[in-house]
């Protein structure tokens, strides 16, 4: 038996940045996110966002790399939206996986839970800089919001 934590803050957006994620669906979109972390043996601990992008936290179990996770996670919950929004929706390509140590758990999850306030103050595009900066990972700003 293996003993992991493998906990992720897991950002994206919709393609384009487009406002698809309304206040009507976001709780919808939100419960969905989260049974899908579960079906794919996850643990989801935080998921909230904004109209254009969306924040979860997670624990991924080693049975599947990150990438193959949110390429299923975004594909399956692209095909959810869409037929609630009526075929408008998509996600955007490039996403933001970030590894979180347990000792900040809570101090992410508060983030997360504050979105709203957060980006009174901040668009997404300054906040997803600001993430990759702070996680030490360099971006050619030309290929960010593919």
């Amino acid at each position: 038996m293996s003993y992991t934590n493998l906990l992720y803050h897991i950002v994206y957006g919709t393609k384009d940045r487009l406002p698809l994620i309304t206040k009507e669906l976001r709780p919808d979109l939100h419960r969905y996110l989260g049974g899908l972390v579960k079906r794919l043996e996850g643990t989801p601990l935080e998921i909230n966002g904004m109209a254009d992008h969306v924040h979860v936290l997670a624990r991924i179990r080693p049975v599947i790399s990150i990438s193959e996770f949110l390429g299923k996670f975004k594909s399956v919950s692209s095909g959810w939206a869409n037929r609630h929004t009526h075929g408008r929706f998509k996600w955007q390509v490039k996403y933001g996986a970030f590894s979180v140590s347990q000792s900040q758990v809570q101090r992410v999850q508060e983030y997360i839970r504050n979105q709203e306030a957060h980006h009174s103050r901040i668009s997404f595009e300054k906040e997803f800089k600001a993430l990759l900066e702070s996680h030490g990972i360099e971006f050619d700003e030309k290929y960010l919001w593919m």
